[in-house]
């Protein structure tokens, strides 16, 4: 970790907290701190504003192909340090190996796909219907925006919003999870490398969340907000962004269904699910939550995927073979044990897992339950950990009624060998995303958000970089 910079990155410097702070980062695994970062405060949030805002103009004036290029260029050296930015994500947030070397391809990605939206921002012209006036149309940079990511996918997430932002022509400040801050602050290198001008991006690692990210939302610089975490947290943003009308997108909670017919091919359904729970630990906001199974084929279904989840290996995730790795910490893991000893205590059956090891470390064994009652409260709580809980249904109308029944509406995960069956359910599930089939939805070119208390808005895709346009309508009178 000795090459990774530790420092707050504001104006194109590394720099130290203004009053010496310092947070520790710690290795899941093991529970060893493998480093410490600067922890800014409001005084550092002020200064990483200024440098935003100051930046702003210049850059919201540079040519699309040049910023096209920056993003090319650190998509490429993203590439090539592969292996060294898993290895720092695998030591931060504890994903085996094989699994951070595929985020970090998925997060190039991010940058190569706005490298190339970049020079395709389009405006239009034309006669208004009157008569009277031409129309010319032009899309402009939001302005400066706060970037806010989570700790589970601590390079995709940050490469998702910031390719968009740098597209479009804004500055921003990125606030990473305190947990896993180094991915962001080796991103920041990454990009001033690729030629990024200073004060474009700035980054503030803080402990202080709180204290650094109210005043950028209050202070009326800061133009827009983009956001991923729960949706407590997320509602309570939308209130401090109230006052300055901060433009927002939001992407939040989870409790994804997923639901398999009578008629699924289970080899199909089993692998979907071993993706769809399994990604990231099961650390995902599109993790499935919730297993539908139709009641003819639930017995076996249980069976097929609790062998599979049985075999997998855990342990740290440098360590070769490993599948699991640990949790991110023992919060999240006390979590998930408090929401299985609550679903065994209403009578279901555990058919793998269950129990906590021994030993250092924030690790869970991967679970399945079955039999598991409704009211249990893992039915209405993202359980963020490898834990599978299935239930029986026996009608259509019941389990889109059931798949439904929640605040929550990012993504849902239907298995049916019928056309009309899978295009009926899919409009009917209230989610924004949905995986016929498959378990993996996730894609650079596709547009990621949900509905209801889901979030806001959409990342990735065609539609990525709306987020952060703005419209100007010129009108200009005939003759």
């Amino acid at each position: 970790m000795t090459d990774t910079p530790t420092q707050l990155f504001i104006g194109g410097a590394w720099v130290d907290a203004v009053d010496g702070a310092t947070l520790p980062v710690d290795d899941p695994a093991t529970g060893e701190i493998i480093a410490h970062v600067a922890d800014a405060g409001p005084k550092d949030a002020r200064l990483a504003e200024e440098a935003a805002v100051q930046a702003q103009q210049d850059w919201a004036r540079t040519a699309p192909r040049a910023r096209s290029e920056i993003l090319r260029r650190a998509y490429e050296i993203i590439l090539e340090r592969t292996d060294e930015l898993a290895h720092l994500m695998t030591a931060e947030m504890g994903k085996p190996l094989a699994e951070a070397r595929g985020e970090v391809a998925y997060a190039a990605e991010f940058f190569r796909w706005f490298s190339e939206e970049a020079v395709r921002i389009e405006g239009g012209a034309g006669v208004l219907p009157d008569g009277r006036n031409r129309m010319l149309l032009s899309r402009r940079p939001v302005g400066p925006c706060l970037l806010i990511t989570p700790w589970n996918f601590p390079l995709a997430m940050g490469t998702r919003k910031i390719g968009p932002a740098i597209a479009a022509g804004c500055t921003m400040i990125l606030k990473p999870a305190p947990q896993t801050p180094l991915s962001s602050l080796a991103l920041a290198g990454i990009l001033k490398e690729a030629g990024l001008p200073d004060g474009v991006l700035n980054v503030v690692t803080t402990s202080r969340a709180g204290e650094v990210v109210e005043p950028l939302l209050r202070g009326g610089k800061i133009r827009k907000l983009s956001f991923t975490g729960s949706t407590g947290v997320g509602r309570l943003l939308l209130a401090q962004c109230a006052d300055t009308v901060v433009r927002t997108s939001m992407e939040l909670g989870g409790n994804a269904p997923f639901v398999v017919f009578e008629d699924a091919d289970l080899d199909k359904a089993v692998n979907g699910a071993m993706v769809a729970k399994m990604r990231n630990m099961g650390e995902a906001c599109t993790a499935a939550n919730r297993f539908f199974v139709h009641r003819s084929v639930a017995e076996e279904f249980g069976r097929r995927l609790a062998e599979r989840m049985g075999s997998l290996v855990v342990g740290p995730g440098t360590r070769d073979g490993v599948d699991v790795g640990p949790l991110i910490d023992a919060n999240g893991r006390a979590k998930v044990e408090e929401l299985v000893a609550d679903a065994v205590q209403r009578g279901a059956e555990v058919l793998v897992g269950g129990r906590t090891p021994q030993g250092p470390g924030c690790f869970y064994p991967p679970t399945v339950l079955a039999d598991v009652d409704p009211e249990s409260r893992l039915m209405d709580t993202e359980i963020f950990g490898p834990v599978a809980a299935i239930l029986t249904f026996d009608d259509e109308d019941e389990v889109v009624r059931r798949a439904n029944d929640t605040p929550w509406g990012l993504v849902g995960y239907v298995f049916t060998e019928g056309l009309d069956r899978a295009l009926r359910i899919s409009e009917r599930l209230e989610v924004g995303m949905v995986g016929l089939n498959t378990g993996l939805v996730s894609n650079p070119a596709a547009p990621f958000g949900g509905v209801k208390q889901s979030g806001l808005g959409r990342e990735g895709g065609r539609v990525g970089i709306d987020e952060f346009l703005e419209y100007q309508y010129l009108a200009v009178p005939v003759g």
